[in-house]
């Protein structure tokens, strides 16, 4: 043992992956969804009368966000192999809230349309940004209560700042909404371009921790950076850890995304609910889902320290996330009525709590990644995940036109982490490092 490696075994270890590294990527994943938000808090605040919009239209421009992010998933992971994830995350940031910002000024369809599509194809690299900063700077045992901590800003976001975000619009009309956002997004990518460093380049993360997370499995050499091909694209679309996780992760967001564009109108037009009284209860599974994210992250990392496996401990938080998604479907039984009402929100709450331990799936992606695709990976994730988001507000838009009931719609949205569950327990196979 040399002097150097001797030394660090009585240095202090550091604890910078945590702060300010994961603090800038909570603030980040915070700022993604409110700024996704601020379009339906506009839309009732003024915009659609504003911009002279017809309901058709409406669901274009929430449409064209989810079309351009869903299909840039994988152009961005591999800008972010290529660069790395200091200029990538910082100018991902920079330019979604660049576009959140123009939203304010939009005078008519074409302008919003536009701006909504650019915010969504400069989202992309975000989530994996993040999954390969959870590969990098964090060991294996730690991954997932790092995941959980920096996802509640997607679920406590929502459920917690709707009211400011609200208040503005009310005060100062929804474009200042839009610029405000905008505006606090540009500052922090400059805030986290200046503070963001790899593990290997970091001047205040002692060699300690570096030999920490090392140890655990992170500090992506930083040969790391490859140029695209598509031989490396075609070889993380074999991976079947990958394929079926990003499948499996499809399912789950099938819940979220009937949480959040039909859960208020559920809970309005099947349940006879007073909108502002909506807005209040659904407030509720969004604190469920963030309780659910910061529980799965605690007990997965639990199991696998203490069995050393990390099937045991990714495989059953996150089948017994989905198996509890699906309990939605029970929804569709209880009849009208206050105290119906009542049990329908502790419905809704069990299966968002559930979909909540779901988001592990992106721990999963960090451990099975090659180290040199991590952002390609991620990217091949995010697309086939974000896929829920195109299709499940057209088959449920169907079923209400055909049914008028939400009854069809809950059945299927209930289904789909029971798939997610089969899934892990039977195809997933082993989560282990993968090799390019």
């Amino acid at each position: 043992m040399n002097t150097s490696s001797g030394a660090t075994l009585n240095e202090q270890r550091t604890n910078v992956r945590w702060f300010p590294i994961l603090f800038m990527v909570l603030i980040g994943t915070t700022i993604n969804y409110l700024d996704r938000a601020v379009f339906g808090i506009a839309r009732v605040g003024g915009m659609q009368e504003d911009l002279g919009l017809d309901a058709v239209q409406i669901g274009y421009l929430g449409a064209a966000f989810s079309l351009t992010y869903a299909f840039a998933q994988i152009p961005g992971g591999i800008f972010l192999d290529r660069f790395g994830t200091r200029v990538t995350y910082g100018l991902s940031l920079f330019s979604w809230s660049l576009f959140t910002a123009a939203q304010g000024i939009a005078g008519g369809f074409a302008a919003m349309f536009g701006y909504r599509l650019g915010m969504g194809l400069c989202e992309a690299p975000c989530f994996p940004a993040n999954s390969r900063i959870l590969a990098t700077w964090f060991p294996q045992g730690e991954r997932a209560r790092a995941n959980s901590v920096y996802a509640v800003g997607q679920y406590a976001g929502l459920a917690f700042l709707s009211v400011p975000l609200v208040w503005i619009t009310s005060e100062l009309g929804w474009r200042a909404l839009f610029l405000i956002a905008g505006l606090g997004g540009m500052l922090f990518a400059f805030y986290f371009y200046g503070k963001y460093h790899e593990p290997n380049d970091s001047k205040i993360a002692n060699q300690a921790e570096l030999d920490y997370i090392e140890a655990g499995g992170g500090l992506a050499p930083k040969t790391a950076r490859l140029k695209f091909n598509w031989k490396n694209l075609a070889s993380v679309f074999r991976r079947r850890q990958i394929l079926v996780a990003s499948a499996a992760m499809f399912c789950g967001n099938t819940v979220l995304v009937f949480f959040l564009i039909d859960f208020i109108n559920y809970l309005g037009s099947e349940r006879d609910m007073q909108f502002l009284q909506a807005g209040i209860w659904g407030a509720l599974p969004y604190i469920a889902a963030a309780l659910g994210v910061l529980c799965g992250g605690q007990l997965s990392d639990y199991l696998l320290r203490r069995t050393g496996s990390a099937n045991i401990g990714r495989k059953v938080p996150i089948t017994l996330g989905f198996v509890m998604a699906s309990v939605i479907v029970f929804a569709a039984l209880v009849p009208k009525g206050t105290e119906g009402n009542m049990i329908v929100i502790a419905i809704m709450c069990v299966a968002f709590f559930g979909q909540g331990i779901t988001y592990l799936g992106w721990t999963v992606i960090s451990d099975v990644a090659p180290k040199e695709l991590i952002g390609m990976s991620g990217g091949v994730f995010n697309f086939v995940t974000n896929l829920a988001g195109i299709l499940t507000p057209i088959l449920i838009g169907y079923i209400l036109f055909y049914t008028t009931s939400y009854a069809a719609a809950l059945v299927y949205v209930g289904s789909m982490p029971l798939i997610g569950a089969l899934l892990y327990i039977f195809v997933l196979g082993d989560i282990k490092r993968l090799a390019v």
